[in-house]
């Protein structure tokens, strides 16, 4: 099963860090270049393991994914249930260790493609491609720590919990 991953150093806590990661709507669009547009599922209002998501891709496919590990501040793991033709599986984890004064993020994805025949090509294409939007994808994250806006939505989420 084919893995890419990235990290980066970002100078918060990682309460904040993992706080600004699960950030929603505007706070969410302001780092998140990749999404579109992401809500909650089933009436969920906050994540948790077990709560499902709705995200829609800036270029436009969607997927429907489940998260099957929440642990604030560590770890964030989801699965994907539904999503674009070619995935056969798909499922990432994020995780947060303190680093200094800061945070060590390391992002993780992996993926099998469809139809078989197709996947030893797929997947080599797959690896370049998903890899190059996860380092971009990353990135955004970093600035995000940065930005006073959507650092002020990551302390309030921490408030609130």
């Amino acid at each position: 099963m084919p893995t890419v991953e990235a990290s980066v150093h970002v100078d918060v806590p990682p309460d904040v860090a993992f706080a600004v990661s699960q950030t929603t709507g505007a706070a969410r669009r302001r780092w998140d270049g990749f999404i579109r547009n992401q809500h909650f599922l089933d009436g969920a209002t906050t994540p948790d393991k077990g709560v499902r998501t709705f995200t829609r891709q800036r270029f436009g496919p969607s997927m429907v994914s489940r998260y099957v590990s929440y642990a604030p501040p560590n770890n964030v793991g989801m699965t994907m249930e539904r999503g674009p033709w070619f995935f056969a599986k798909m499922g990432g984890g994020w995780r947060f260790t303190a680093d200094g004064d800061g945070t060590l993020a390391v992002w993780k994805y992996n993926f099998t493609c469809k139809p078989a025949w197709l996947a030893p090509i797929a997947e080599r294409i797959g690896v370049f491609l998903l890899g190059h939007e996860i380092r971009r994808r990353i990135a955004g994250f970093a600035r995000g720590c940065a930005d006073p806006v959507v650092l002020a939505a990551a302390r309030r989420s921490l408030e609130q919990h």
